[in-house]
């Protein structure tokens, strides 16, 4: 019996939990969960929002830019908003004393976070280097300098370096470029930039082109360098396998080209509408007034068209070509030195009529 009253008593002797304990502990647990839950959507957001712009903004960051350097950028390009959210990801990603290098593109909505990541991590856009209507290798150097993140002169030596080394000369380099789309990181190397180049000058000259230049009796840089005068001469795609065969016959034959671009590529002006006697007299290896058989190398960088056109040029007994008197572009061409002295006299007759010096 004591046992039982004292088990009554242990019961009547505890304490009940104060009313509303448990309500108020969840409550509390819930507001927590609730803080951790906007933090996480506060990150999502921050991290994860899209960029908004419609646009396709480039982001380059040339190597050994500084921090500040590179949220200046970000900013710039991208609006302070979503520009600063990518430069504190890209610090929280990269890390210590990190200098990204490298151009990236920014597409529509993409998230700060995966631009971020692909400049800490140096995941480049490829850049597209296009080039054509080149007559010098300063003016290729140009080209490549505003599109790729090395200077003229760096390119320049590049290639005399790479090209001296496959056996060209100087006077040559224009033969080892064909205007094209390339792909390349902005980062390229000027070395990996002429080594791709050539090979794809390689691959445009298979063994159907050298089989065609043989049959010719033609080196595929000799092609080039015909080529270049032809495009040079005239700009109608239609009528360049005619001149093409027209230089050609006079190689063949043992005659001078005495081609009117080769005299303004020797004086340095291409603008030049009106070549006189004196004009024809200038001194240098590339007048082919004064010298005999083609030129030291292209005067231009030509076409793989107008390569083609001269492999390809149809066989004719055309020896003289006189630009038309109509102006239209195109020219008149004779197998004989009596015919184009007419020819001339009507061109020149009009060039007198518009005053064209």
């Amino acid at each position: 019996m004591e046992r039982k009253t004292d088990e009554k008593s242990k019961k009547r002797t505890r304490k009940k939990a104060p009313e509303g304990f448990m309500s108020r502990h969840a409550h509390a647990l819930l507001i927590g969960g609730l803080a951790v839950v906007m933090v996480i959507v506060a990150i999502i957001v921050f991290a994860f929002r899209g960029y908004g712009g419609d646009d396709r903004p480039w982001i380059y960051l040339p190597e050994e830019t500084s921090r500040e350097a590179v949220a200046d950028s970000l900013i710039s390009n991208l609006g302070y908003e979503f520009g600063n959210k990518v430069y504190k990801l890209w610090r929280l990603q990269a890390g210590g004393d990190a200098r990204p290098h490298g151009a990236y593109r920014v597409e529509p909505g993409e998230s700060a976070i995966s631009l971020s990541r692909r400049i800490a991590k140096g995941r480049q856009t490829p850049v597209d280097l296009t080039f054509n209507n080149i007559r010098t290798m300063p003016q290729l150097a140009q080209r490549v300098a505003s599109r790729l993140d090395m200077s003229a002169d760096e390119f320049l030596q590049a290639v005399a370096d790479t090209l001296v080394a496959h056996g060209y000369g100087q006077a040559e380099f224009p033969a080892a470029f064909i205007p094209d789309t390339y792909s390349f990181y902005w980062t390229v190397s000027p070395g990996e930039l002429v080594a791709k180049l050539l090979r794809h000058r390689d691959s445009v000259w298979n063994a159907a082109r050298r089989a065609k230049a043989a049959e010719l009796g033609l080196t595929p840089v000799q092609v080039s360098t015909i080529a270049s005068i032809v495009e040079e001469e005239t700009s109608k795609k239609d009528e360049m396998p005619a001149v093409a065969r027209l230089y050609i016959n006079r190689l063949q034959r043992g005659m001078k080209l005495q081609a009117d671009p080769t005299v303004k590529y020797s004086l340095g002006d291409f603008s030049i509408r009106r070549i006189t006697l004196p004009m024809l007299s200038v001194a240098s290896p590339y007048n082919t007034y004064r010298n005999a058989g083609l030129p030291p190398g292209p005067i231009r960088v030509p076409e793989v068209s107008t390569i083609d056109a001269v492999l390809d040029a149809p066989v004719h007994k055309f020896l003289y070509m006189c630009a038309r008197e109509d102006f239209s572009g195109y020219h008149n061409f004779a197998s004989d030195y009596s015919t184009h002295q007419a020819n001339a006299r009507r061109y020149q007759a009009e060039l007198n009529r518009r005053k064209i010096k």
